[in-house]
């Protein structure tokens, strides 16, 4: 599994060419070669950029699921609607197909941010607004979410 670390900010140009950042071409170097997969978000209207290694991981999961259950099938097919296979290309930039910088409501200022093993792409304004508004509630958020994880049994 990849640990991604970063928040970066990005120019696209009128095709949809954006500069990857070079602090995640380090850290994703023994795999670059692999290509990387792109989607629309399923809680955010923003777009997830997989390493090859992390998507097959969770097609792997995927896979699992009973395709004789419809919600299931619906699942996936939700999931996977718009998927696209990206490369960097030779001077290191990876091209946001049209339709999901639509989706995302890409202008021309862009962020790219890690979220674990995966790197969220966000217009700037709407990654500015969602971590605002995330902000307010986040330490009962981190509170219900990562209280329980520890050895702590006395809460």
């Amino acid at each position: 599994m990849i640990n991604l670390i970063g928040t970066y900010e990005c120019k696209a140009d009128a095709k949809g060419r954006v500069m990857f950042p070079s602090a995640f071409k380090k850290q994703v170097a023994p795999i670059l070669q692999e290509g990387f997969v792109l989607k629309k978000s399923v809680f955010e209207q923003c777009l997830e950029l997989y390493p090859m290694k992390e998507w097959n991981a969770t097609m792997a999961e995927i896979n699992k699921l009973n395709k004789f259950k419809k919600k299931n099938n619906d699942f996936i097919r939700r999931f996977t609607a718009g998927v696209k296979l990206v490369e960097l290309d030779a001077t290191g930039r990876i091209l946001i197909p049209k339709n999901l910088s639509e989706f995302a409501g890409i202008k021309k200022q862009v962020v790219m941010s890690s979220s674990v093993n995966i790197i969220e792409i966000w217009d700037k304004e709407k990654y500015e607004n969602a971590i605002e508004n995330a902000a307010e509630n986040f330490s009962d958020l981190a509170e219900e979410v990562m209280g329980n994880t520890g050895g702590d049994e006395l809460s």
